[in-house]
């Protein structure tokens, strides 16, 4: 098991919306936008502007690294269950 003090701080996590770390959660948990958007009851373009402004706030080039600063920050863990279908 993970201790705290084995995550790191990633640069920009903290200039996160709620919002925006929500959905850093739900895209390191596998989900795709239209996926995210219907969890969150939200249009598909809210989701794309989170996932930009959230992109450029933690510094990262695309998707993949954001999924790795969520793991390493602690945000998810491996074998973590995605959210129910539906």
């Amino acid at each position: 098991m993970a201790r705290s003090s084995d995550f790191v701080a990633a640069p920009g996590l903290a200039e996160l919306t709620e919002r925006e770390t929500e959905v850093l959660r739900l895209m390191a948990r596998g989900l795709s936008n239209h996926e995210i958007a219907a969890e969150l009851i939200l249009g598909e373009t809210t989701i794309k502007t989170h996932v930009s402004r959230g992109l450029t706030k933690l510094d990262v080039r695309d998707r993949v690294q954001a999924v790795i600063t969520a793991y390493e920050a602690g945000l998810v863990r491996p074998g973590q269950s995605p959210p129910p279908e539906g």
